[in-house]
């Protein structure tokens, strides 16, 4: 399997200045085809192929004098540019005749020159020399290697980030690493308040970068705003409000990490993140969370380190199912976080009740709050629940009151 291992690295003025040059060429290229493809659509003519746009737009512009400055940056990440965006247009065509699952991709945007820059070389553009890494046309880069390499890269991408920061990713073959069997599963049901609940009883709060630091955010924001684009002091504030999205990234890797060491399986419920974004009132604190890239956290480190990840239906009714035996109450507001069983009696914590049915529902078979209520599974993904004495009995609030 192929896998990214991401290193700093600190250009000299002199490789800043190759650098932006290199950034321009690429953000142009593809900008230029972008735009002649786009033209060709509205014009009732079908996407030009990749090789044409390669032909008109690297080494005939090259030609002209308006693009002749094309020819002093390495042609490598120009050609890889375009084939970029011709896998852009095959997953757009794809999802559009629902060859790809998942949500809908949307067409190739048009690439600026404030936001993340990157370009990728193959082997024929970079080369490691020692303790640096050289870059076509652009010279030798200082890294720092917080890691060895596994094997011989395929490519390497220079970016720069919009807080002006420079990281080298490459992209090598790595031998699936299979840690040590688990006799532990555990099913997760995240929220807002709590960003993440286990099925042990574990519950783990998460660092909130945009609420801990919404003053300094609006702060920060409100300066930028003043400042004069293109001066020094808009250029420093924007730097400084870039920085601010690291802190959740580093929590979202650390735990995933060590979930999946502790962790046999992994059973996580599937959420509509872009729809309850929506909601005005809660879309903020959801944004803020980061449910989604600790989904692909979790998937990505399951696949490398041999462990079970699984995804149970989103319907699934985790929170209202009470998980000593099986009885399923109405409706149930958000603001009820404990609740008491009418079948059984058991009072539940909300959040560990629905982590505990999330592990029962993706498929794994336990005993649970020694009540004695068993539950069996079926070998495909549905569920069966079956209660050994007490019978099961629906009771109606009069009884309980009585």
């Amino acid at each position: 399997m192929k896998a990214r291992y991401r290193y700093r690295c600190y250009p000299t003025p002199s490789h800043k200045l190759a650098l932006a040059k290199l950034f321009g060429c690429v953000r142009v290229v593809w900008n230029d085809s972008l735009g002649f493809c786009i033209s060709e659509y509205i014009g009732g003519k079908n996407k030009p192929k990749n090789a044409e746009l390669q032909k008109q737009f690297i080494t005939q512009a090259k030609k002209l004098e308006e693009r002749e400055w094309l020819s002093e940056v390495s042609a490598v990440p120009l050609q890889q540019s375009l084939n970029d965006l011709e896998q852009a247009y095959q997953n757009f065509f794809n999802s559009c005749k629902g060859k790809r699952q998942g949500q809908k991709v949307k067409p190739p945007r048009f690439k600026k020159r404030k936001s993340k820059q990157s370009a990728r070389f193959t082997k024929l553009g970079f080369s490691i020399k020692g303790e640096k890494v050289y870059l076509a046309k652009v010279g030798k880069l200082k890294v720092v290697w917080t890691r060895e390499l596994p094997s011989e890269p395929s490519s390497v991408t220079i970016i720069k980030e919009s807080s002006d920061r420079y990281f080298l990713s490459f992209v090598v073959e790595v031998q699936p690493e299979v840690l040590p069997s688990s006799d532990s599963s555990v099913g997760i049901d995240l929220g807002i308040s709590t960003f993440a609940t286990l099925s042990n009883g574990q519950k783990i709060k998460a660092p909130k970068p945009l609420k801990e630091r919404i003053r300094k955010l609006k702060k920060l924001s409100k300066s930028l705003s003043r400042k004069t684009k293109g001066s020094k002091r808009h250029e420093f504030y924007r730097k400084r409000l870039a920085k601010l999205a690291d802190t959740r990234t580093d929590f979202l890797h650390k735990l995933s990490t060590q979930l999946i060491r502790e962790n046999q399986t992994i059973v996580l419920e599937d959420l509509n993140v872009s729809g309850m974004v929506r909601n005005r009132k809660l879309s903020r604190a959801i944004s803020d969370l980061g449910w989604r890239t600790f989904r692909n956290f979790l998937e990505a480190k399951s696949e490398k380190y041999g462990r079970d990840f699984r995804v149970i239906d989103r319907w699934e009714p985790t929170s209202k199912t009470c998980s000593c035996c099986g009885f399923k109450i109405g409706k149930l507001d958000l603001s009820i976080r404990e609740w008491i069983c009418l079948n059984c009696g058991t009072s539940h914590d909300r959040d560990i009740n629905a982590a505990t049915n999330i592990l029962v529902a993706g498929g794994l078979s336990e005993t649970l709050n020694g009540r004695g209520g068993s539950i069996r599974l079926s070998q495909d993904s549905s569920t069966q629940r079956s209660v050994n004495p007490p019978e099961f009995k629906q009771l109606s609030i009069f009884d309980w009151l009585e």
